[in-house]
């Protein structure tokens, strides 16, 4: 069997936008669907969805016939919980709350076998190496990793340019949600002083030679972020597109208010 080739990371090399979906359901079949729709990535989730090692497998799996691909978003930027994660088969990692360049670059390590970093090496165990069924695993894994890391509090904003230099890492993604309650916005991202950081932060991100990234459901808001050069945008989350047309339907036939227009995402 041949090395899966990321090729999230390669349009990203070459400047090409990327439109995704977050994933909460934390559901292998809901994973699926969305695969089917057409997005070229989906985050899933493992943060602030309720998913384990197990439930990131089944929607790896699911998605895995699909040209689109997956990304994990780890709970915690932590060495032991980025091996098992990577040995599940994931590509691309999307490492939340990153505030210093020092972390970055613990980072670069966590995801890349000795001498250049610190992965464990248990590829007999490992669907990634399709439990050593791929040759040359160990001597090719290094060079498909994608490494995004995500910028979402005022200390990150300082560091941003410190943190984009780093060496391996592939991708900045701005949190617009974290961001804004950092800066004393909370629950509202589209706050002027929010988005003016916003844009200088993906200004800043591409200045250095990266890709910029970030999440929003708001279309107005995120084909500004793609006018501005965004390499890969998140424009909408499953379980809010989920729940609207949920209310939306029930309010079609019952004496109950449609969903308000609003919420982060």
């Amino acid at each position: 069997m041949d090395m899966p080739i990321n090729t999230f990371k390669q349009r990203l090399r070459s400047g090409e936008a990327q439109i995704g979906l977050w994933l909460g359901l934390a559901d292998a079949y809901c994973a699926e669907l969305a695969a089917n729709a057409g997005f070229d990535w989906l985050l899933i989730d493992g943060e602030h969805a309720p998913n384990d090692l197990r439930t990131l497998l089944g929607q790896l799996q699911a998605v895995a016939p699909y040209p689109s691909q997956p990304v994990i978003r780890p709970v915690i930027g932590d060495t032991a919980l980025i091996k098992q994660v990577l040995d599940i088969g994931v590509q691309t990692l999307l490492v939340p709350m990153v505030e210093s360049a020092g972390q970055a670059r613990e980072l670069v390590r966590a995801i890349h076998y000795p001498p250049h970093g610190v992965r464990g090496v248990g590829s007999a165990l490992a669907r990634a190496s399709r439990w050593n069924s791929i040759p040359g695993y160990l001597d090719k894994a290094d060079e498909q990793m994608c490494l995004l890391v995500q910028i979402e509090s005022r200390e990150g904003l300082a560091n941003l340019d410190a943190i984009a230099a780093v060496d391996g890492v592939d991708g900045v993604f701005i949190g617009p949600a974290d961001l804004s309650a950092s800066m004393g916005f909370r629950g509202n991202p589209g706050q002027p002083q929010v988005q003016a950081a916003i844009e200088d932060a993906i200004t800043r991100i591409r200045q250095a030679g990266k890709a910029a990234g970030i999440l929003s459901a708001d279309e107005k808001l995120a084909r500004r972020y793609l006018e501005l050069g965004a390499a890969f945008v998140a424009v909408g989350v499953d379980t809010t597109v989920l729940m609207r047309g949920l209310q939306t339907l029930a309010a079609t036939f019952k004496d109950v208010a449609k969903p308000a227009v609003g919420g982060v995402y």
